[in-house]
């Protein structure tokens, strides 16, 4: 098989089912989710960004021992690096959407992309069904990046979807989705699993009226939201229409949908560590279970309490 073929769109939904699936499914009721990169737009390095990080949005979620990583920023990087002797044969990579900053990583997505026994199912659901090889195709090309993703050894298999339709997996695994309010769009996940509810809705900007009826009876229930922050509100009055949110909208949905706690991710680039902890101050002060996300904190959803003050992330991980 030339290596050109080894990038292959999916032909929708019933080719879900024909494939084989080897990562291994849930073994236990644990809900677990590790930030890998929480900035968005552009990544971001220096002394006064340490504590929160500076690489673009990836999320390693685990249903037990089932394995989703969400989004293929920057941080898709440092997630492979730090999982090299634990990622399953077959690694599924659902995209929220497919702009720079949620898929300029995934060339880099080591050991898995020099792997040639190897898959990656990619999973794109903000196209009206279509699957993200086209898309992928043109960025990752001459004169936009040097090598094109065929060349690499793993096989990559792209999935289109339309956001709202739930996607099960194979091995009985569900994940459900929802339409987000973005330039493009985006697609909100929602993982249930062991009796315990995660939502990931990045990237996302705020509708009037708010919460959105449809958006609060997804979350409903949460034991933990993730949800896009990029703005304060005095920077969202200059930035309408971009297609992001504030931490106050945050709040006001999770408290709304009757969530236990809250992370603000998609985190402005220009935001300092020492902003980022007074507008956590700021969110704690109203619904003490929030946060604000950094790189490389795990958290166990569903846990009885979420640390007001989450422990420095990079001391979590070498």
């Amino acid at each position: 098989m030339s290596t050109r073929r080894k990038v292959l769109a999916g032909n929708g939904r019933s080719d879900w089912y024909r494939r084989m699936n080897t990562t291994s499914p849930a073994t236990d009721d644990a809900l677990t989710l590790r930030f890998w990169g929480v900035r968005g737009s552009t990544p971001v390095s220096g002394p006064e960004y340490v504590e929160f990080g500076g690489n673009t949005p990836c999320l390693e979620i685990r249903c037990g021992g089932r394995l989703f990583v969400l989004d293929a920023g920057s941080g898709l990087g440092a997630f492979g690096r730090n999982n090299a002797d634990g990622l399953p044969q077959e690694i599924d990579l659902l995209f929220s959407h497919l702009h720079l900053d949620h898929t300029a990583g995934l060339p880099f997505f080591k050991p898995a992309v020099f792997d040639e026994t190897r898959t990656i199912h990619t999973y794109c659901g903000n196209l009206d069904g279509a699957c993200a090889a086209e898309a992928l195709g043109r960025l990752f090309s001459p004169p936009l990046f040097p090598v094109e993703l065929d060349v690499l050894p793993v096989t990559i298999r792209h999935h289109g979807f339309k956001a709202g339709e739930p996607l099960t997996f194979p091995d009985g695994t569900r994940v459900d989705t929802i339409l987000l309010n973005h330039p493009q769009g985006s697609v909100g996940y929602r993982f249930d699993h062991g009796g315990k509810r995660l939502c990931v809705i990045s990237d996302i900007e705020h509708t009037d009226p708010w919460p959105d009826p449809a958006l609060l009876a997804f979350v409903e229930g949460a034991d933990l939201i993730v949800y896009d922050g990029m703005f304060t509100e005095g920077e969202y009055c200059r930035c309408a229409g971009w297609g992001h949110s504030t931490w106050q909208k945050g709040i006001e949905l999770a408290q709304a949908a009757r969530a236990k706690a809250l992370a603000i991710i998609h985190l402005h680039p220009a935001h300092t560590d020492a902003q980022l902890r007074k507008v956590e101050a700021d969110m704690q002060a109203v619904m003490p279970s929030s946060f604000i996300a950094r790189e490389r904190q795990a958290v166990d959803v569903g846990a009885a309490a979420v640390p007001s003050r989450p422990q420095l992330a990079l001391a979590l991980t070498a």
